[in-house]
């Protein structure tokens, strides 16, 4: 029996190759500003966003420059919004952003302190190419839940459609573009809900049940994914059945166990990459829908939030959602990257 445990701890331990342990990068540090978003574009332009979450956010959006400095996007009034301030057009409350086709996507929760929106959620979309507002889409009272809180999306160019994640209240919002009008699928349902109240990090519990978080789409295939935050199963519908109310009632969508995980996001060999929370992990599930394997592991990894890709490395956000208790001024904050598989 001794035996074959120690077989087994060598098999774990050479599981995890030694450069996957020393070889991530730091890309930028931002000392008592919690992160959580991170998105590279196509050609290297990197942009990240702090919600509110407490008083004294300094700023919601940056845009962040290859020598880790950062300033605030698209400028700073729109950034200077302070918890209990009216209503205005600046952001209030940014979880996520998300670059695509020359595009950044700003999701503007409308919730500080997780108090309740004070305004509609919403979308500013900005033209990369003149840093200036294009649209934006303002999600209604119909599609939301008592303590909502949109929390990811996903652009589906081709359908012209987007879908959201709602953390707060377990289902997902589809929008579609070209009539403006939003739809609430899988409301209250198992495969958006949390399916544990806690996560364990080194035997210190964090409480606290996250309904539907993670998302993305893989064109390639057409399948959305999607996640709840404390929960441990990854689940993948076909969009051409996530788009029909007459196969969203009995369909039977992909299956994996995981660990606990927050963002995801595919490369272009179809490799899934998210983390594993509880044991400071980056992992991916390779195009077979079957194996997953560990890219990066340790303390360098902490709460590995949100991912972006470009020029063959991964980046990645460290929220340490799990330790940004109370005072948060001495705790440094983190964009990392490591190199693609």
């Amino acid at each position: 029996m001794l035996k074959l445990v120690h077989l087994i701890t060598i098999l774990i331990t050479i599981s995890v190759p030694t450069w996957a342990q020393n070889n991530v990068q730091k890309v930028a540090s931002f000392k008592g500003i919690q992160v959580t978003g991170v998105t590279v574009t196509e050609k290297g332009r990197m942009f990240a966003n702090f919600p509110r979450w407490r008083t004294g956010v300094p700023f919601s959006v940056v845009e962040v420059f290859a020598d880790g400095s950062y300033k605030p996007y698209p400028n700073g009034n729109l950034n200077s919004w302070e918890v209990g301030q009216p209503v205005s057009e600046k952001f209030i409350g940014v979880q996520s952003v998300l670059a695509i086709n020359d595009e950044l996507f700003i999701l503007e929760t409308s919730n500080p302190m997780f108090a309740g929106c004070i305004a509609s959620p919403r979308v500013y979309v900005y033209n990369l190419k003149t840093n200036t507002l294009k649209t934006t889409y303002s999600i209604p009272e119909t599609v939301l839940q008592k303590g909502s809180y949109i929390n990811d999306l996903r652009v589906d160019s081709e359908r012209k459609k987007i879908y959201f994640t709602d953390s707060g209240a377990a289902g997902l919002i589809i929008l579609d573009i070209k009539t403006n009008s939003f739809t609430r699928v899988f409301d209250n349902h198992p495969f958006t809900k949390a399916e544990v109240d806690q996560l364990s990090f080194g035997g210190k519990i964090w409480k606290k049940a996250a309904h539907s978080d993670g998302i993305e789409l893989d064109t390639k295939n057409d399948i959305l994914y999607f996640h709840a935050l404390t929960g441990y199963t990854l689940y993948g519908i076909k969009v051409v059945d996530l788009l029909s109310p007459s196969k969203l009632r009995t369909v039977k969508p992909f299956q994996i166990k995981t660990g606990a995980l927050d963002g995801m996001i595919i490369d272009k060999k179809g490799n899934l990459y998210f983390a594993d929370l509880e044991n400071n992990k980056i992992q991916y599930l390779m195009p077979d829908r079957k194996t997953i394997k560990t890219l990066a592991q340790g303390d360098a990894i902490r709460w590995a939030d949100t991912f972006g890709l470009y020029d063959g490395y991964l980046y990645f956000s460290n929220s340490r959602i799990n330790e940004a208790q109370g005072d948060i001024s001495n705790l440094e904050f983190t964009i990392n990257r490591i190199k693609l598989p």
